[in-house]
């Protein structure tokens, strides 16, 4: 990747891993279907105005609106409530695993060694910042997370497949237009009256439905299909695998927890396993030599 667009990069796993740690929150207040709705929606009515509409590519945006976000969301956000925040980070790296599997099937892009390398160490590093959690009795919520992490690395083969018809902001300002009525009309008829929820919300709560809408999503997704639109998947998704990192912050900064001195060494291992698969070793040399060495 060049600078600009590693700049780019680091703006996914921040805005999202921050996401995640104040949609735990939010799912306090807000049942998961609702929540997600609003989200896709205020994303929506942020972008929507500022981007041309996507001529011939409605029936694959319905596809992965449909696959990506409302099943994904729906799944992931439902077995989130049901388990603790922390096998769920690592969970969720299982969309690493399930988007390289497809893209390799799909779209013929194969990992190199490198990529495959670098993505087992940053596996190993997940690994050490969650420890060893036991999911006892909690199979349910595991099989949602599971589920939901394998459509939505479905949807983004999905975009991959699309390449650069669309810039990042107009691929998510049209899958949050038309994913956020298939939520809200999921919502009504899975979790019934929103209403009361609505009208029982904190200001917590609301600040967490706008960061999610115009941080997470409205930045964090554009970023996203902006870099899909120009690299392959398995140097794309290994970016997920510094959420664990950024949830673990925002965590920290919101919700006052302290990481003990396990998580910080499994950080760093998972920030060198990503950087071995999306800076390129010519990178390093062109760098090496101009600071003389």
């Amino acid at each position: 990747m060049t600078p600009r667009h590693l700049l780019i990069a680091m703006l996914v796993p921040i805005t999202w891993g921050f996401g995640f740690a104040l949609a735990k929150g939010g799912l306090s207040h807000f049942p998961p279907l609702l929540l997600m709705g609003m989200r896709f929606g205020i994303a929506a009515l942020v972008l929507v105005w500022f981007v041309p509409l996507p001529r011939g590519h409605w029936r694959s945006l319905t596809l992965i609106a449909l696959i990506s976000a409302t099943f994904q969301y729906g799944l992931s956000f439902s077995g989130l409530a049901m388990i603790d925040a922390t096998p769920a980070i690592l969970l969720v790296q299982s969309e690493v695993v399930f988007g390289t599997v497809i893209a390799a099937i799909m779209l013929k892009e194969l990992p190199t060694r490198r990529q495959l390398a670098g993505t087992g160490i940053a596996l190993v590093g997940i690994v050490t910042i969650v420890g060893a959690p036991s999911l006892t009795g909690q199979m349910t919520g595991v099989a949602l997370i599971l589920t939901g992490c394998l459509c939505w690395a479905l949807g983004q083969v999905m975009v991959r497949r699309l390449g650069d018809v669309m810039s990042g902001f107009q691929m998510t300002a049209w899958v949050g237009t038309i994913a956020a009525p298939q939520m809200l009309l999921a919502s009504v008829l899975i979790e019934g009256n929103p209403l009361p929820a609505l009208a029982a919300a904190p200001p917590f709560a609301w600040a967490t439905v706008l960061y999610l809408g115009v941080v997470m999503t409205a930045v964090g997704y554009s970023a996203w299909y902006f870099l899909l639109s120009k690299y392959p998947v398995p140097m794309v998704m290994p970016l997920l695998l510094l959420l664990p990192i950024s949830t673990i912050l925002g965590a920290v900064t919101f919700l006052g927890e302290h990481p003990d001195p396990h998580v910080l060494l499994g950080g760093a291992i998972v920030v060198g396993g990503v950087s071995a698969v999306i800076v390129e070793p010519a990178q390093f040399r062109r760098l090496f030599r101009r600071s003389g060495g």
